[in-house]
């Protein structure tokens, strides 16, 4: 899985439940839930095609 950012933990989580979301600026993002708090993670993965 990926792992990403949890603003609420302050440290780098890994990604529960994720799934590949597209953005409207066409970027794909990784999006879940932290395994320790439960809120929400996003992850940027790089444009999409």
């Amino acid at each position: 899985m990926s792992e990403g950012r949890c603003m609420r933990c302050a440290k780098q989580v890994e990604i529960q439940s994720g799934k590949e979301v597209v953005t409207k600026n066409k970027m794909r993002m990784m999006k879940g839930k932290c395994g320790k708090c439960g809120t929400t993670v996003c992850c940027m993965l790089g444009k999409a095609k």
